[in-house]
């Protein structure tokens, strides 16, 4: 289905084809347009594919990861350009600021933000040839990436993103983060984050259940409401992995990660708002 056939469908088909409404995708053109008037102000040889072509290349590869073979045949065109197009698309919209997300920042200096929830996803590769052990997670029982995603739970958008290897635990991936959050603002964090109190003193964590101390109805009350209140962030992390290259194994090059997973990111935000 080319850019042509793509504009013909109802709005919520087109949703479902690419993952994004009709008025982002449009906005993601009119970036993609100025990035290549940019890049050929002074001449040169035009591309044969039009830029809502490469456009909807890669998003068609975000939402179904497909080999880039098989989404060739279907554009008939050749495996490498559907590639070019790819790597031409990701660098366009990331610089552009309203493809940006907030950062670190934000944590520090935003007087309106109230509360924060901060989770990690693991997302599955291939076994590497070197290093396994590094990216090997014990919890998954696979070779992993993980992903720490920080979101702002008043109106459930991401703030900043961290990467590491699946071996590393939720905790130390947030200690090497480096966030600097204000005092004032209030963390919510799962039972992989415990000792986070020493780090920030006003975050708030699951108690834990053991045989010489179990746990009270008043705690288990209060563990229920706390994860009544986290479950915001397991639904960002849904809506994100609709999109199939955060779901299914990864067959990319590792240092690529970040930076999909952060334009993922800021098309979940710029449809949020």
């Amino acid at each position: 289905m080319t850019y042509n056939e793509l504009i013909k469908l109802p709005a919520h088909h087109f949703k479902r084809y690419i993952g994004v409404n009709k008025d982002t995708f449009d906005k993601m053109i009119q970036i993609c347009h100025q990035s290549y008037q940019v890049k050929h102000k002074k001449g040169g040889r035009h591309s044969s594919i039009s830029v809502e072509n490469k456009l909807l290349i890669t998003l068609t590869y975000y939402r179904e990861y497909r080999t880039q073979f098989h989404i060739a045949q279907d554009f008939g065109i050749s495996e490498s350009a559907v590639c070019k197009s790819i790597h031409w698309v990701e660098p366009a919209l990331i610089k552009h600021p309203d493809f940006a997300l907030p950062s670190k920042k934000a944590l520090w200096q935003d007087p309106h933000m109230d509360t924060v929830l901060i989770d990690a996803t693991e997302v599955a590769i291939e076994r590497p040839k070197k290093k396994q052990k590094q990216g090997y997670s014990g919890k998954k029982k696979r070779h992993t990436l993980k992903a720490q995603i920080v979101v702002n739970k008043a109106d459930k958008s991401i703030i900043c993103t961290h990467f590491s290897t699946g071996r590393c635990h939720d905790f130390t991936l947030f200690r090497h983060s480096k966030l600097t959050i204000n005092e004032d603002i209030t963390i919510k964090v799962d039972s992989g984050y415990q000792g986070i109190q020493k780090q920030h003193s006003n975050s708030v964590s699951p108690q834990k259940n053991s045989k010489k101390h179990p746990l009270t109805q008043e705690q288990k009350r209060e563990n229920r409401k706390l994860a009544a209140e986290r479950i915001t962030n397991e639904h960002v992390i849904g809506v994100l992995k609709r999109f199939r290259i955060l779901s299914c194994r990864n067959r990319n090059r590792r240092k690529r990660f970040g930076l999909r997973f952060n334009l993922i990111a800021a098309i979940y935000n710029l449809e949020l708002a």
